[in-house]
C-alpha cells in the first residue's frame, strides 16, 4: 500500500482527488492538506510514501514546502510530486534541484496521476513531457540581479521601506529597480512583477 499526503488550497479539487486516488487498490491518503505550513507537519506526523503538493498554495508555495519536508523527515524522506497549472520550464528546474520527483500540470488525469504515484514510489522520476520539452526553448531572464534581489522581497507584499532595509538600498533606488522591473515585464505594480518573476522561476 502507498501511503499519500495531498496538499492543494482548492477543497473542492483536492476532495475529488482524494476520493478518486482512494479508489485505486493500492494507494491511500492519510492526510490533507490546504496550506504549505500544515501539509509540512502532516508530513512529519504522517510519514508517507509520496507527498503530492499544489505549486501554488499559500504562505508560501509547494517548492518551500517540498524544501522543508525533504529537511525534516531524514531516514523516512517521502517522494515528493508537485502539481501546478503554471508548468513554467525555469520552477521544473528548481523543482528538480530541490529533489522533487515528480511534476505534472493540474490537467493530468485521476488515473494517469495514480500510475505516476506508483512509479515515483518506486524511485522513478517523472516530468511531464510537454513541460520538459518547453524547457529546451525556455527564454532567458531580462531582468538583472539586483532587480530580482528587490522583487524576491517584494513578494512578501510589504512595503518599499521594508524591502529596501532587506536589501541594503535607500528606498529610491528600490523604487528604480522596481520600476525598470515592471517596465522589463509589461505590469502594472511592483506585486504583479513579483508574482511574474515566481511563476517563471527567476526568484
Amino acid at each position: 500500500m502507498i501511503r499519500l499526503l495531498l496538499a492543494d488550497d482548492e477543497e473542492l479539487l483536492r476532495g475529488a482527488l482524494c476520493a478518486l486516488l482512494d479508489l485505486e487498490d493500492d494507494l491511500q491518503v492519510v492526510a490533507q492538506a490546504a496550506t504549505t505550513t500544515h501539509a509540512v507537519q502532516l508530513a512529519e506526523r504522517h510519514r508517507p510514501d509520496v507527498a503530492v503538493l499544489d505549486l501554488e498554495m499559500p504562505p508560501t508555495d509547494g517548492l518551500s514546502a517540498a524544501g522543508q519536508i525533504l529537511a525534516r523527515t531524514d531516514g523516512t524522506t517521502p517522494r515528493i510530486i508537485i502539481v501546478t497549472r503554471h508548468a513554467r520550464p525555469a520552477v521544473l528546474r528548481r523543482a528538480l534541484a530541490a529533489g522533487v520527483s515528480g511534476f505534472v500540470p493540474k490537467s493530468t488525469p485521476a488515473a494517469r496521476l495514480a500510475q505516476i504515484v506508483r512509479d515515483v514510489a518506486a524511485g522513478r522520476r517523472y516530468v511531464d513531457p510537454e513541460i520538459a520539452a518547453s524547457a529546451l526553448t525556455e527564454n532567458e531572464c531580462p531582468l538583472t540581479d539586483r532587480e530580482l534581489e528587490v522583487l524576491r522581497e517584494a513578494r512578501t507584499g510589504g512595503p518599499v521601506a521594508d524591502i529596501a532595509a532587506a536589501v541594503h538600498l535607500a528606498p529610491g533606488t528600490v523604487r528604480n529597480y522596481l520600476s525598470s522591473a515592471m517596465a522589463k515585464l509589461g505590469v502594472a505594480t511592483r506585486h504583479a512583477a513579483a508574482h511574474r518573476a515566481w511563476e517563471e522561476g527567476w526568484i
